[in-house]
């Protein structure tokens, strides 16, 4: 699927509400990313360099995840930092890609990213319960790399 096809079937306004109602109640930081053009690499290790040069390693208490979508290579990664990663395990991240992989299967994008970030919600919000010192640090808003980029 071309990335803007795929991108005029995304809800964004959607997604955004559901990062700003997750971030509402945690201290972690959640970032959904689409691809643009081809992806190279596997899409893990494409999640993990992103994450990284969205400097999402930086937050305070290292809790941040990116969903990273790719939809013309029909791939996508979910990657927590340390913190959050320590806390929820493998099988965490395992069980929300199945979930996420079921909705993409049926063209149903938004849903897909909504339930996990609502799953990742539930994670953060149990092991990084909003602070009155926590503050948003990262846009809300779905990024997307250029093709020149």
């Amino acid at each position: 699927m071309r990335t803007k096809e795929f991108l005029s079937k995304l809800e964004h306004d959607r997604i955004v509400h559901a990062i700003r109602e997750a971030e509402a109640k945690t201290s972690g930081q959640i970032r959904v990313y689409i691809q643009r053009g081809k992806l190279i690499i596997d899409p893990l290790t494409a999640a993990q360099k992103k994450f990284h040069r969205l400097r999402m390693h930086k937050t305070p208490d290292r809790n941040a995840v990116l969903i990273l979508v790719a939809p013309r290579a029909h791939r996508f990664a979910v990657v927590g930092d340390k913190a959050i990663h320590e806390k929820c395990g493998e099988k965490f991240w395992q069980g929300l890609v199945d979930g996420m992989r079921a909705h993409f299967r049926n063209e149903k994008f938004s849903q897909a990213l909504v339930e996990a970030i609502e799953e990742i919600r539930k994670v953060m919000a149990a092991h990084f319960p909003k602070t009155r010192a926590a503050r948003n640090e990262l846009s809300d808003k779905t990024v997307g790399k250029e093709k020149n980029d």
